[in-house]
């Protein structure tokens, strides 16, 4: 028999998991043999949609009193009632499709119904985040076939809604990501978009680097944009730049994204996935898929870029998008900037025609953007790139930037570049030989990016530049000291730069 409680707000944040608090001494507690950490259904008054929660329990009657029931921030908006409403709790069946997931962990294929199942049920908050883990895990350890890749971006689409345009040329462009900075995004949006072209780019938040599209793009502008809202925008500008997660587009795929973050976990079948499953449901139509490879990229191999790319155009067709896959230089980062705010700026500095602007920022979103215009029927194929340039030298890309930020709504208070800086000298003389991107991405996250916008790394030296010993090669930023010092200590273990000698023809040569 489900015991009944006053339900109480507890204002935590829980990321993307609901969690209930039950105080010890609670009768409820004792009398059906609740334990920590197994779930709970609660129901509102009225015959309401239950909410499933993992359970918290309590001492301070400060958190919750033995006759309340609290629920964190997440649960307590889906309830939808006010606090003091008296609900009832009950313990949690197990989600049915757990058992599929128990499969997959010993090795089996799983069939279509099975991951719509998984999908249904993660949406809807029947798992927590070890169960999701295991899933995660699971997928990763034993591998998605082609086909299992299919079914998963087809659950995830059908997790949430779909938007439809009313358009058959609607275009977007994806990094798999690998390669810090790289926010081509702001600079192929506005072009695009002011060439006419439809392009309602959403995005999601970083999840193994330091900086995602929507965390970069939240520095200039709301992000969090219901569909009513995106959809007056893309009529009247072309084109946006925003979070998927509000407009439950694939919501799956935003849960799972919050467990694979810490887990530093992307593996190509899941990534394939949540790629596709977010672009049609987004409605895209036509899609660019930038794939960079380099000794640390993602992708470190073409026979691995290319087995990516066919299981991009397997799916991609069978799900009715026109998909193009660009493999694209990936020996170091794109731009200066690694995280949120010093991205914003690179990009920033391009649509304004900067003269210290990065030149391959620019130049690699003039590649991406010359591609999408050639979707054009009006403009003759080889003619892209020239097109998108003249746009950004025009300045009408930069001013329909600026007409995304006001309609999405211009951050008013933007962030500030971290305050605490150290730069990082060179041991040597010599040039650049190398950059490591996995160890520039750990270094900006140890300074706190994403989750603080102004932390990251601000590069002075590229590939093939002449250093002396002691001169700066990037320095850290950073908002918080303990970050800060993570950052520096791991910098002064392995810069993420290797120093060589260069050669009589100018080449580089071995490393230092």
């Amino acid at each position: 028999m489900p015991e009944t409680l006053m339900l109480r707000r507890v204002a935590i944040d829980t990321y993307h998991e609901n969690v209930a608090y039950l105080h010890r001494d609670c009768r409820a507690y004792r009398s059906e043999g609740f334990q920590a950490l197994n779930k709970v259904e609660i129901h509102p008054p009225g015959g309401g949609p239950l909410v499933l929660a993992v359970l918290n329990v309590v001492d301070d009657p400060a958190i919750t009193a033995p006759d309340e029931l609290g629920l964190s921030e997440q649960a307590f908006a889906q309830i939808g009632v006010p606090a003091g409403t008296p609900v009832q709790i009950a313990q949690a069946r197990p989600p049915s499709s757990l058992e599929a997931v128990h499969r997959k962990i010993q090795g089996e294929r799983l069939e279509r119904a099975e991951y719509r199942a998984i999908a249904a049920d993660i949406a809807r908050n029947r798992y927590s985040k070890i169960e999701m883990s295991a899933f995660i895990v699971a997928c990763a350890q034993a591998g998605l076939e082609r086909d299992e890749v299919l079914s998963l971006t087809e659950a995830m689409i059908a997790s949430g809604e779909r938007l439809d345009w009313g358009e058959p040329l609607v275009v977007d462009k994806h990094c798999i990501g690998g390669v810090p900075g790289n926010r081509t995004s702001l600079i192929v949006m506005p072009i695009v978009a002011a060439h006419g072209l439809l392009f309602p780019k959403t995005s999601s938040r970083a999840i193994t680097s330091p900086a995602g599209t929507a965390d970069t793009m939240e520095c200039l502008a709301r992000v969090d944009l219901d569909p009513r809202e995106l959809r007056e925008i893309a009529r009247r500008e072309r084109g946006f730049l925003a979070w998927g997660g509000t407009a439950r587009l694939a919501p799956a795929d935003d849960v799972l994204i919050a467990v694979e973050r810490p887990l530093s976990l992307d593996s190509p079948g899941q990534m394939v996935a949540s790629i596709l499953a977010k672009k049609v449901a987004a409605g895209s139509t036509h899609l660019i898929v930038d794939i960079p490879i380099g000794p640390s990229a993602k992708i470190r191999q073409g026979r691995d870029a290319l087995y990516l790319r066919k299981l991009f155009e397997f799916v991609g067709d069978r799900l009715g998008l026109h998909l193009e896959v660009l493999l694209t230089d990936g020996a170091q980062p794109i731009g200066r900037g690694v995280g949120p705010v010093l991205e914003a700026r690179d990009a920033m500095q391009v649509l304004r025609n900067d003269p210290q602007a990065p030149a391959d920022l620019r130049e690699k979103a003039l590649l991406l953007a010359g591609r999408l215009l050639e979707l054009d029927p009006a403009v003759r194929g080889g003619q892209g790139r020239a097109v998108a340039e003249e746009i950004l030298r025009s300045g009408r890309a930069l001013a329909k930037m600026e007409a995304v930020i006001e309609a999405q709504g211009r951050n008013r208070a933007p962030p500030a570049l971290g305050g605490l800086r150290h730069e990082v000298p060179a041991a040597s003389d010599g040039v650049v030989t190398a950059i490591d991107n996995r160890q520039i991405a750990r270094i900006a996250r140890l300074a706190g990016a994403p989750l603080d916008p102004g932390a990251g790394v601000d590069l002075y030296r590229r590939l093939g530049d002449p250093v002396r010993a002691g001169e700066a090669l990037y320095a850290i930023h950073a908002e918080f000291p303990a970050d800060f010092h993570f950052a520096r200590a791991l910098a002064g273990r392995d810069p993420g730069y290797r120093i060589g000698e260069p050669n009589h023809d100018g080449q580089n040569g071995a490393d230092r």
